[in-house]
């Protein structure tokens, strides 16, 4: 019989109390409940005495965006619980420390990081991070390399596999990101004033072909690992430090697919620009330090990642001249269709960005909405023939003039 039940703050608290050498018997601990996300509570634990803190993350069964009528595995917690000690264990300086899980519960105990904030919520304060490139590159050439079978032992691979297949997160991809966007789907949220774009896209034969191309690749290609979220949402940062948090949706799926969600929000911010920049001086600065900072985090990651093949790889076969030029050729394809699926459902799908939705000027975000949708859609047409970064930034770089009037 399950002991499953949603924690109150008092239970939250007497919970906490009993970790082993965490708090000081008896002192007096609070409780704040802080979660802002879709699908789980999560209360702050803290020690007013000592100042010592802790998280509390628990699932719910069911999306707390949407309510009860969308039910949800508690499974996600082990997921996500075991998926941060896999990541600890390859990169200990950029996630936080799990002190415990409860699979009753569903509910993982973990480092706070109230001195970091959340990322998305940085850029949009025109926030600059110079050490988050080197960070995020090294983070995902970690956890993809030492996960995929260039750098795991292939037959340890397969049963690790068994353990993230993560079905129901997985549909909710499946549904949100490469299915619901190209018609008109009951979950999409569309703005009327962008509605005549939204039928552009459901209309769009060609686009949907590379949109089922990238989606059969989600579906199928189980490279590595993936942290399966990877958005500016899901990560703390502060100048000199970088913690990826909340992975569960984590699954064995196309690395490029987590490569692609970080550029893709990195961009996002880049279009919300519209609204958050005060003038077009400080726009167009800003702007540059998040092109910048897209490159950069495709060439710490294919730097970190190519280096880690030579020393650490696994597989004879695969250190056959030409295979890992090849290899990269493919995942930065891959990585351009995500990125660019990435942002259509942003914009047209069931949850969006803070970057743009909260942009109070109507003709602003409109603006930042449709730049969007233009860059994401270039990026999904091109994916395919893609053979440097640099192009992924042509195409931003090409959309943002078009959408000012100007033609590059």
């Amino acid at each position: 019989m399950s002991t499953y039940h949603p924690l109150s703050e008092a239970q939250a608290i007497e919970y906490a109390r009993q970790i082993p050498d965490l708090f000081q018997p008896a002192s007096e601990l609070t409780s704040q409940e802080i979660g802002d996300g879709n699908l789980n509570l999560v209360f702050r634990i803290s020690e007013k005495t000592s100042g010592k803190s802790i998280i509390l993350k628990q699932a719910l069964p069911y999306a707390k965006v949407v309510g009860e009528s969308w039910p949800l595995t508690l499974d996600r917690a082990r997921i996500e619980s075991e998926a941060l000690i896999i990541e600890e264990g390859l990169v200990p300086d950029l996630v936080p420390h799990v002190y415990a899980y409860d699979a009753d519960l569903a509910l993982t105990v973990m480092e706070d990081l109230s001195d970091h904030i959340i990322m998305r919520r940085g850029l949009i304060e025109r926030n600059e991070y110079p050490l988050f490139a080197e960070h995020i590159g090294r983070f995902m050439a970690n956890t993809l390399f030492f996960t995929s079978d260039l750098g795991k032992n292939q037959q340890e691979k397969k049963i690790q596999q068994g353990r993230f297949i993560n079905p129901e997160l997985c549909k909710i991809t499946e549904d949100l990101i490469f299915d619901d966007p190209y018609r008109d789907a009951d979950t999409n949220s569309i703005e009327d004033q962008i509605r005549d774009a939204a039928e552009q896209l459901w209309a769009d034969s060609e686009l949907h072909l590379e949109v089922a191309i990238l989606r059969q690749k989600f579906l199928t290609n189980a490279q590595a690992l993936l942290h399966g979220d990877l958005h500016t949402g899901s990560i703390f940062i502060k100048p000199d430090s970088t913690k990826v948090i909340d992975p569960e949706f984590a699954y064995y799926g196309p690395m490029g697919f987590d490569i692609g969600a970080v550029l893709a929000n990195l961009i996002l911010n880049f279009a919300g620009q519209e609204g958050w920049s005060q003038d077009h001086e400080s726009r167009e600065a800003f702007r540059a330090y998040l092109l910048k900072t897209v490159k950069e985090v495709w060439t710490h990651f294919e730097a970190n990642f190519r280096a880690l093949w030579n020393e650490h790889g696994v597989d004879r076969v695969f250190q056959t001249p030409g295979y890992q030029d090849h290899f990269i050729k493919n995942l930065l394809q891959d990585t351009i269709g995500f990125t660019g699926a990435k942002m259509v459902r942003r914009i047209v799908g069931l949850a969006h960005v803070a970057d743009i939705d909260k942009i109070e000027n109507n003709a602003a975000r409109e603006r930042a909405q449709r730049l969007a949708l233009a860059i994401g859609t270039s990026c999904i047409r091109a994916n395919r023939q893609v053979t440097s970064i640099d192009e992924l930034i042509a195409i931003v770089t090409k959309e943002s003039a078009v959408e000012r009037g100007f033609v590059l």
